[in-house]
């Protein structure tokens, strides 16, 4: 007799997550942290954990430092908080800035999906920490892991002056119905949902396993949603397909169900890990909008009323930075620039006194790593600035600082290649002593690997992170992608064959951008100059001269599960 095959890693995973429901043995943990680290089985540290938003942090070196493609762990954990639509209430922000400060050595991060994550947590306080968020009204289950990550919407919702619909009802209701529930723990990979009713699709819906946006029926003026299914980034982007669907208020809790049937049921995607999100029906398996649709709705028993025409928005900046008027007549929100989500204690402690003091104590994270303030008189609106202004919290900063995102990169990440949250301070600090007149919107995106949970793929310019020799020595590098974009101009950034290593970054940038402002057309923004300019064109301005393209590599291992992208 031959020796018995030994399991695929999308074949363990699946066994691990029939065996058991981690939501329903949160005793474990409280094991673990009484009997130590040692006593925590592989399962659970590698798959388990992830259940409850919990995984193991790298040592600092990143992917290259292990193998396989995952560099080693060390004894401490991230903890990611989700926080549905992204909003806070004052308190809330308070409790979050006394655990970075106890638990994460004053470390924490506002995500690109409208969470905070904590680093340096010892499994001893884990429990401590996690009751102490549920006693405030937040949780990390479901944040990470095979399951519906946080559910994202504008972060200006119920406020917004140009909205069409306030939306975050369904995100809650959404997040009530898919998370910690045991018919939805166990689905092939993560699961992103997206549900705005803003005119300018600010949390990116695009990008999602589902994106819901709002629109009102031209003949009825009902309002109810366009539905896009399978968007997704990582190493094989796919922007969502739009279904010939509208999909009215009291259909769409259906729909999201529907929908996620489909995904969870879907045994093709659970053989090959790499290849098991949504997106892969689409990309690897030939479904259409009009398959996908015809299933979804013999799932619900019904016919969905057809699509109508939409409006998606043009090349609309989404940061929300700085004091605008809401909805409601005398308000404005205040929007601060935080860069790359890296966020203190103290900043924390001090916009929720701002909250208090100024607004109703209601706060918002945004898709671009931002904090906000809601509910402002606009009487009060200068003394806010004065005082947010001495707390260092920025409501106006320069194109660079607003438009730089950075995800967590090899200081925390065992999958990635370069740091970037120093690395990104570090070159927006070098953009505004380059080109300190500069004022055009420009989305800078870093990500420290191929799994782009920076997003680089819809960036303006997008770096992603690399390895290169020098002098005989590995040091850190980045491989540009230029010309993404989301709304009606939608696309991916295409990857031009320029790799330079960090330090050289700056200078090129500021070689591109000089060019693009002597020889732009008038009116012109970045997206449409990158456009018109093939890749030879782009990487030569970025090069300074012609150069020949150099391949972008592949991902140097397993796909990302506690990370973003």
């Amino acid at each position: 007799m031959g020796e018995p095959l030994k399991e695929t890693k999308a074949q363990r995973i699946e066994r691990l997550k029939r065996e058991l429901n981690p939501w329903e043995h949160f005793q474990e943990i409280l094991r673990f942290a009484r009997e130590g680290y040692e006593a925590i089985p592989p399962e659970w540290l590698n798959t388990y954990f992830r259940w409850w938003g919990v995984y193991t942090q790298g040592d600092g070196v990143g992917a290259v430092g292990g193998k396989g493609g995952e560099g080693r762990a060390v004894p401490y954990f991230m903890v990611r908080i989700r926080i549905p639509n992204g909003i806070l209430l004052s308190h809330q922000l308070r409790t979050l800035a006394d655990l970075a400060e106890r638990h994460a050595r004053g470390v924490a991060d506002l995500t690109v999906r409208q969470n905070v994550q904590l680093h340096w947590v010892r499994l001893e306080e884990l429990p401590a920490l996690l009751q102490e968020l549920v006693r405030c009204g937040l949780t990390t289950m479901g944040a990470c892991g095979d399951d519906t990550r946080n559910v994202t919407g504008c972060p200006l919702a119920g406020v917004d002056a140009e909205e069409i619909v306030d939306a975050s009802p369904l995100v809650h209701a959404a997040t009530r119905m898919l998370n910690g529930n045991p018919a939805f723990y166990n689905l092939p990979r993560k699961y992103k949902i997206s549900i705005t009713g803003c005119r300018v699709w600010c949390s990116y819906p695009e990008i999602n396993d589902i994106g819901m946006t709002a629109l009102r029926h031209p003949g009825t003026g009902e309002v109810g949603f366009s539905v896009r299914v399978g968007g997704g980034l990582s190493t094989a982007p796919h922007l969502g397909v739009r279904l010939d669907a509208f999909v009215r208020w009291d259909e769409a809790l259906p729909v999201l169900r529907g929908i996620s049937e489909i995904f969870r049921e879907s045994e093709v995607l659970r053989q090959n890990r790499e290849k098991a999100r949504l997106k892969f029906l689409f990309l690897q398996h030939g479904w259409t909008a009009e398959r996908f649709l015809a299933e979804l709705e013999t799932r619900l028993g019904l016919r969905l009323a057809p699509a109508v025409p939409e409006e998606p928005p043009e090349d609309v900046y989404r940061d929300h930075v700085g004091i605008h008027p809401q909805r409601q007549e005398g308000y404005v929100y205040a929007g601060f620039a935080v860069l790359r989500g890296r966020i203190t204690p103290g900043e924390m402690r001090a916009a929720a006194a701002l909250a208090d003091r100024y607004g109703t104590g209601e706060l918002r994270i945004t898709t671009m790593q931002n904090l906000l303030l809601l509910n402002v008189p606009r009487r009060r609106a200068r003394a806010l600035a004065g005082e947010a202004e001495a707390a260092g919290l920025r409501l106006d900063a320069s194109p660079f600082w607003r438009g730089t995102i950075a995800c967590t990169g090899s200081e925390f990440c065992k999958l990635a290649l370069t740091e970037t949250k120093g690395f990104a301070r570090w070159l927006v600090e070098e953009l505004e002593a380059r080109l300190p007149g500069f004022d055009q919107h420009v989305k800078l995106h870093v990500t420290g690997c191929p799994n782009s949970c920076g997003q680089h793929w819809i960036a303006d310019i997008g770096i992603e992170g690399k390895k290169v020799k020098v002098d005989g020595r590995l040091v850190d590098a980045y491989f540009f992608c230029v010309g993404g974009a989301v709304g009606r101009h939608q696309a991916t950034a295409r990857p031009i064959g320029y790799r330079i290593p960090a330090p050289e970054v700056p200078e090129a940038i500021e070689r591109l951008l000089r060019a693009y402002l002597a020889m732009r057309r008038e009116g012109e923004n970045f997206r449409q100059f990158a456009a018109r300019h093939t890749d030879d064109e782009l990487r030569a301005l970025l090069a300074g001269e012609p150069l020949a393209a150099v391949a972008r590599d592949p991902s140097p291992g397993r796909p990302p599960h506690g990370v973003e992208g």
